[in-house]
């Protein structure tokens, strides 16, 4: 990322592009080039990466029947995912920054894929979980990819953020994350666990095919970027200290419901120092320290979001296992249950889109989630079915509007020239708190889910979601009434 928010975008993909669907009519409703295929294309691979982090919960027990084994080990399936792709998403955003964005939203579609395949071939849990690592840096391309096309098609719209492209980003990722416990429920139940890892060789192929056609090929690079060579384009060095600093402090997370591995946040700590230092010398830097030191309302952006849906894939999985384990309902019947979430956070994410702001939406979202966790800390065995739907209900508002408000805050705040990394960034920040998430249902559920364990759970995340909520009013950074400037790299 770079703190010269006045750049151009280095994408190469601001022209008009085949099959563009341009013009009025074309469904997006934000100018010239946000036609209805364009959409499409970008909304089919950006929503690979939410549905798959989410199909998995309701396949979570069948498959450690399956092998053996219980929550605690399976739940390295959900954890994965999470690692991979957040590494994978600032990283492959930078690709798209300085490469081109298509042949990165292709080549990610073509590795999702080949994880399908592999997931019907895959004969142990350790197997599994190599799979779920290659989806999720294959799914990792398409969301900064797809924003870095949107920001490049928005330029000549004069400096607003193209609304209702990046709402259909929103909905396309909720939508599919929502309807991921029901779609895995079904596919559970009907085909077996394996299905939930099939269903993306047909999503993968149709995204391939739209992509190819719809969306502007990649145009040359910048003079500037033909002359600096990749080696400087990329920062590898910076990618790979990333990784260093982040893996080790996502496994300590995933580690705190045994006894903590304390070596592994000191290895953390070192390679962390050691980013700091590269990237301060780097001529163009992976992660551009000076930008986000200068730049805190992007920061609070990234925490705020992380936060968010460290309680919502709480909520997803500890509340799908619980409902599994101790209601004892099925799959199918748990997804079942889990669908009036889908399509609340589904509306929310669409109505707030619509409407460009970010303070209102936030702070109803994060008042939801205060109330839904509350009522989970009541929740037990003899609940009416009727309430624990309406429980889930109340949890998709946080789920769509936090989620849109805090995409419409990125866009307005983020320098346009390095908008793929920056939404990987952002993804990174989400994949942070779902792995804090599973340690948590590690840590008070152990190897069976109970209604004790989901009432500590629903105390901490209703402690975090007031503690969201003050944090959200006393924010002055956020961005005013509309929300929708393309200006970037605000003030402290």
């Amino acid at each position: 990322m770079s703190h010269d928010v006045g750049e151009p975008v280095a994408t190469g993909t601001g022209g008009t592009g085949e099959g563009a669907d341009e013009g009025p009519g074309g469904g997006a409703g934000d100018g010239p080039g946000f036609g209805a295929r364009f959409v499409a294309a970008v909304m089919v691979g950006s929503m690979l990466n939410p549905v798959n982090s989410t199909m998995i919960s309701t396949a979570l027990v069948p498959i450690g029947r399956h092998f053996g084994t219980g929550a605690a080990a399976t739940v390295w399936l959900v954890a994965g995912l999470y690692l991979a792709s957040a590494v994978a998403q600032p990283a492959l955003g930078r690709v798209a920054d300085r490469l081109g964005a298509r042949r990165v939203y292709a080549t990610g579609l073509i590795l999702v894929g080949l994880s399908g395949v592999a997931g019907l071939l895959a004969d142990s849990l350790g197997q599994l979980i190599a799979v779920r690592v290659l989806t999720g840096v294959g799914t990792s391309a398409a969301y900064p990819a797809a924003m870095a096309m949107i920001r490049a098609r928005a330029a000549g719209a004069a400096g607003r953020a193209p609304g209702g492209a990046l709402g259909a980003l929103t909905v396309a990722a909720l939508g599919s994350a929502a309807v991921g416990p029901a779609l895995g429920g079904l596919l559970t139940g009907l085909l077996g666990w394996r299905a939930v890892f099939a269903v993306n060789i047909p999503l993968a192929v149709a995204g391939l095919l739209m992509a190819l056609a719809w969306l502007p090929a990649d145009g040359p690079r910048d003079a500037d970027g033909e002359r600096e060579g990749l080696w400087t384009a990329l920062d590898p060095p910076g990618v790979l200290l990333f990784a260093a600093a982040l893996l080790p402090a996502m496994f300590f997370l995933t580690g705190l419901d045994g006894r903590p591995d304390w070596p592994l946040l000191a290895v953390a700590a070192a390679a962390g120092a050691a980013l700091a230092v590269r990237e301060r010398r780097a001529r163009r830097p992976f992660i551009d320290l000076r930008m986000l030191a200068a730049n805190r309302p992007l920061v609070r952006t990234y925490a705020r979001y992380g936060a968010s849906y460290l309680v919502i894939y709480c909520v997803l999985y500890g509340f799908t296992q619980w409902l599994e384990e101790e209601r004892g309902y099925s799959s199918s019947v748990t997804g079942v249950l889990l669908l009036p979430m889908c399509a609340v956070a589904a509306v929310s994410s669409w109505a707030g889109s619509r409407r460009g702001t970010v303070r209102g939406p936030l702070l109803a979202g994060t008042a939801a989630m205060v109330a839904a966790a509350a009522a989970l800390a009541v929740t037990g065995p003899s609940t009416p079915v009727a309430v624990l739907v309406l429980i889930g209900a109340v949890f998709g508002l946080p789920n769509g509007l936090n989620s849109v408000a805090n995409q419409t805050a990125l866009y307005s705040q983020t320098p346009p020239a390095h908008t793929g990394t920056a939404a990987g960034l952002f993804r990174t920040a989400q994949y942070v708190g779902a792995v804090a998430s599973t340690s948590l249902i590690g840590l008070v559920y152990g190897e069976r889910a109970t209604t004790g364990g989901l009432h500590t759970a629903a105390t901490v995340l209703c402690g975090l979601g007031v503690l969201l909520l003050l944090a959200t009013v006393l924010d002055r950074g956020l961005p005013g009434g509309d929300g929708g400037g393309a200006r970037s790299g605000g003030g402290r």
